[in-house]
Formats: structure tokens, sequence, C-alpha cells
């Protein structure tokens, strides 16, 4: 695994919004999409933060949001990102360090282009070729 990289398996079909949109938009849109996490650009493509589906349990169960509220509240900051020539094996030991499912793709200056899922890394292992024992 230390020879395939995030540039090679991440997804790029991906669903961004500005920290203006609302939260309930943001939710429907991963609903209807059936995607566990939508990004948090500016205008120039740049990650400022990252909303889940983890993130809307705290919002409902603690929060109670209100009509007309925006994402920008609650999306994560601290977002743990990879370029597109870190190894997946690194990418797999921050998920499990950091016990989180989605890791962005994010390259200069192009901001974010792609992100590496846990759905990612184990379609990826269940293909990979292993030797039979002898």
């Amino acid at each position: 695994m230390d020879d395939i990289f995030a540039g090679q398996l991440m997804t790029t079909d991906l669903y961004t919004v500005s920290p203006e949109t609302l939260v309930e938009e943001v939710a429907g849109t991963m609903l209807d999409n059936e995607i566990g996490s939508v990004l948090v650009v500016d205008e120039d493509n740049q990650l400022l933060g990252i909303v889940t589906t983890t993130d809307y349990v705290g919002i409902v169960a603690e929060s109670h949001p209100k009509a007309e509220t925006t994402v920008e509240r609650y999306m994560t900051t601290d977002v743990v990102t990879a370029t597109p020539q870190d190894s997946i094996r690194d990418i797999a030991d921050a998920m499990i360090e950091h016990g989180f499912h989605h890791v962005p793709v994010v390259s200069d200056p192009e901001g974010v282009i792609g992100m590496v899922t846990t759905s990612d890394l184990t379609g990826y292992i269940s293909h990979v070729q292993t030797p039979s024992p002898a």
C-alpha cells in the first residue's frame, strides 16, 4: 500500500458548498446523493471545513438548529487533509488515529481536488490480489 497514492484512489466527484449554505440544504444534498460528507470551500475552491453525517447527529441532538442556520456554524474547520502524493497507508493510519472516515485531498493552487473515504480504501483492499498460501 505504500506505492499507492491518494491521487490514484481519491474520489473526484465532490459535493461542495459555501459557508453560507443552510444546514437544511446540505442535509438534503447528502440524503439525495447518499453521501457521507460535504466540503465547505471559499470562492477559490480552498477548503474551509467539512460537514459529515456524524456532525449532523451532534447538530440535531445538541443544538436543535433553527431555520436559516448556515453550515459555517457547524462545520469542522480543523480538517486533516492529504495531497495527491500522500500514500494511502499514511491516510489510513490517520483515519484510524483520529477516528474519521473522510480525508479531503488538496492541491496548490487548485484547492480541493478529491476525497479519500473509508469506502475507497475498502474497495481498493477488496480488489488487491494476494498470493495464496503455499
